[in-house]
């Protein structure tokens, strides 16, 4: 990839790299009650690695 990125393609990759955090901490008791003890990567919708799945950006 080109070292000067072009203004649009930054912000497509900056949206792919938000989709792929863990959901917040305050999801889990929200989601299921405050007993239980859930990792909130769970919660997150898209899972991607930039080692393993590639973009189109």
């Amino acid at each position: 990839m080109a070292r000067v990125k072009h203004p649009s393609r930054k912000q497509r990759l900056v949206k792919k790299g938000r989709q792929t955090r863990w959901a917040p901490f305050w999801t889990v008791p929200k989601i299921y009650g405050k007993g239980r003890r859930v990792h909130p990567g769970r919660h997150t919708h898209v899972k991607r690695n930039w080692r393993r799945i590639k973009t189109k950006a």
